[in-house]
């Protein structure tokens, strides 16, 4: 018949500028795409550099090295007789088959929001259905015997289809590339992306895959990188492909393997008759699409008894599954690539260090069940990791033993309370726990401090000012800083062990946005796996993991209230909480700070939404006041973003200063216009309430 298709797409776990290890991934999913059947491969985006290069797409080195490995691609076996869809550097497809490049599709609609600046380093192809020649370096000639390839806005068409293809974020774009392709008879779109994970938003992605075909019919390919390649984004797989409005296969959302190939054999004739009935491409004004040719077929005349993919459901996790699979994913992935020995992290007893303390432990969950499923890989990497070459983990708790040192830095403001709990959930998931206290090293900073001014600051408990009260609680939190990085380079070394740890920060994006923490404390870390994250995400988090992984230590740490314990006990109980600090609620924090970066609220729109939105709870006056407190703080300690510890990525409303939440850091603090017009309208509201 020739009419069925095997057709395959990938998720790659690519590290940025690591060409070598690059090129092996990609022949890697090629290779196991043709054991499949398949006659096309889709990749991921910039799938031969690396997403996450940043400023090194300015360098020629960039450059001349895809070039290179896009050499290797074309002499290699593995890729003849398969169309190979490979994402080159600057943003382009190229599209080779038996040592031929076929077509060069440059991008056109770039991505610019969030965390994508990609009109930094490119410009979109503005040119649309127009080609025209493009000389090839005489390395790519010497290959292919061409001078020069197609190049410009096109589809390829074989002897049995027609193949149009958009890159990553031209399928987010109102006017996106696949409806002219589709009213120009189209039926395989391809999508090569590098779509980075954030809290319920996999659905998005399938959603818009799925309305692609619904509209007007075929099938869709969408491949996206996975893993860290760098930075502070975990890209998330879901690689897929769908035909007529249904997803037939994916990959999964996390995954611990660095090759994930998707395939699916459809019949093209269900497009046409699909398109036969709802596509009237005659009512529609649009402009033909260049056909580049291409004697090559991706169906076979005997097809007859090869079955279809048939539609699937797709099970989305929930947002605390992908709190626990997520960061756990992403920390393996600075580790193996790290060349360190494990983390560190200055466990409190409470939510926020609790949540990294079970993230690592996921990871060991993950670990340890990729090995048990022969990922020769990961075992490889966590034998390195460990220097034992002869060690297969089985059992998280004793991984987690191996690659986790936890440490409670006690005070004499600390309670037994925070240090009980944080000791018990340290044996819980098998950490190595260490009890250290630092009252030592904070009246040595004092005393030196004393020998200097003459002078012993006091808590205000014990009548010191206020400027004395939040400097001693500073000191502590600074010194346990400095102790966790001692710790992290040597505890190693004091066992006879090679290699150091990294140190993990657990700091979540709510006290980020407000500034509730000390700048240079245990926020200040190498990277830190909840940064992106809220306090009520993760509260609900740890609740999964007393469900999941039985961590049952955890239950009175979610009950207990959030505390710094920097501040002198009283009657040996907690007399400071996190919530009476800030004067709003976590769930509170949440709220302003999703409308300040989702919805783009100053201080006045951010008024008048919560009004209306907290009138059951507060009077215009009391939102007036919790506004105006909110921005003091954030505006008096938006400074601390310069230096916080790289965090993933996981939240739409995060305040990272690296290149998402892009703001100054020397604010006028006082806000006199904008929280004057907020006193105008509490004026003509009161007598309203």
């Amino acid at each position: 018949m020739g009419r069925k298709v095997t057709l395959a797409t990938c998720s790659l776990n690519q590290w940025a500028l690591d060409f070598d290890g690059n090129v092996l991934r990609i022949l890697k999913s090629i290779e196991i795409a043709k054991s499949k059947g398949a006659k096309y491969r889709l990749g991921p985006e910039l799938e031969i550099c690396g997403y996450g290069c940043a400023d090194h797409f300015y360098e020629s080195d960039t450059l001349l090295h895809c070039f290179q490995v896009l050499k290797d691609l074309l002499e290699s076996p593995v890729t003849q007789n398969i169309i190979c869809d490979v994402d080159f550097a600057q943003l382009k497809l190229v599209f080779f088959c038996r040592r031929k490049i076929l077509l060069i599709r440059p991008k056109m609609l770039l991505a610019n929001h969030g965390n994508n600046r990609e009109f930094r380093w490119y410009s979109p192809w503005s040119q649309p259905r127009h080609v025209e020649e493009y000389f090839l370096p005489r390395m790519i000639q010497d290959v292919t015997g061409q001078v020069t390839v197609p190049f410009g806005d096109a589809v390829l068409s074989t002897k049995d289809t027609c193949i149009g293809s958009e890159i990553c974020a031209e399928l987010w774009n109102p006017r996106s590339p696949h409806v002219d392709m589709g009213l120009d008879g189209v039926e395989i779109f391809t999508n090569s992306s590098a779509s980075y994970h954030e809290l319920r938003k996999a659905d998005q992605r399938v959603n818009l895959v799925k309305s692609a075909t619904t509209k007007s019919g075929g099938i869709y390919l969408f491949a996206n990188q996975k893993g860290c390649d760098g930075d502070r984004l975990y890209y998330d797989g879901c690689s897929m492909i769908a035909i007529n409005g249904d997803i037939v296969a994916h990959g999964a959302q996390f995954s611990l393997d660095d090759v994930e190939v998707v395939t699916a054999t459809l019949d093209l004739e269900d497009v046409r008759s699909y398109r036969g009935e709802r596509c009237h491409p005659h009512m529609y004004e649009h402009k033909p699409y260049q056909r580049i040719k291409v004697d090559f077929s991706l169906s076979d005349c005997k097809d007859i008894y090869l079955p279809t993919h048939q539609p699937v459901d797709w099970g989305f996790h929930c947002p605390e599954e992908e709190i626990s699979l997520g960061p756990a994913c992403w920390l393996w992935d600075y580790l193996r690539r790290s060349g360190q020995a494990g983390f560190l992290l200055p466990l409190s007893g409470g939510v926020d260090s609790a949540s990294s303390a079970c993230i690592v432990y996921s990871m060991c969950e993950l670990l340890c069940k990729a090995v048990h499923d022969g990922n020769a890989q990961v075992l490889e990497d966590v034998q390195r990791v460990v220097s034992d070459g002869s060690y297969r983990p089985e059992d998280p708790r004793e991984l987690c033993g191996r690659l986790f040192t936890t440490c409670y830095m006690a005070s004499e403001n600390s309670s037994t309370g925070t240090r009980d709990r944080a000791r018990a959930l340290a044996t819980q998931i098998g950490s190595n726990h260490l009890n250290i206290n630092i009252d030592m090293a904070v009246k040595g900073m004092l005393g030196i401090f004393s020998i200097v001014m003459g002078k012993w600051p006091k808590f205000r408990a014990n009548g010191g000012c206020r400027r004395e009260n939040l400097a001693l609680q500073n000191v502590q939190a600074r010194v346990r800083m400095v102790l966790a990085y001692l710790f992290a380079q040597l505890s190693l070394w004091a066992q006879g062990k090679p290699g150091g740890l990294l140190v993990l920060g657990s700091a979540n994006v709510d006290e980020s946005l407000t500034g509730y923490f000390t700048k240079y404390d245990c926020s200040s870390a190498d990277i830190n796996p909840i940064g992106g994250i809220g306090k009520m995400d993760l509260k609900r988090f740890l609740q999964y993991c007393i469900e999941h992984f039985q961590l049952t230590a955890l239950t009175s740490i979610v009950a207990a209230p959030p505390t710094a314990e920097l501040e002198p006990l009283i009657d040996g109980q907690v007399s400071q909480t996190d919530e009476a600090d800030m004067g709003m609620t976590y769930s509170e924090l949440s709220v302003i700070g999703k409308l300040r970066k989702i919805a783009k609220c100053g201080p006045y729109s951010l008024f008048c939404k919560l009004i209306h939105s907290w009138r059951e709870t507060y009077s215009p006056l009391q939102v007036a006041a919790k506004v105006k407190r909110f921005f003091r703080m954030y505006s008096v300690n938006r400074h601390k973003m310069t230096t916080v510890t790289p965090s993933y990525h996981a939240e739409s409303y995060g305040p990272d200063d690296n290149r998402f939440d892009l703001r100054p850091f020397l604010y006028n603090t006082k806000w006199s216009l904008q929280f004057r017009c907020i006193d105008q309208e509490v004026s003509l509201l009161c007598c309203w309430f």
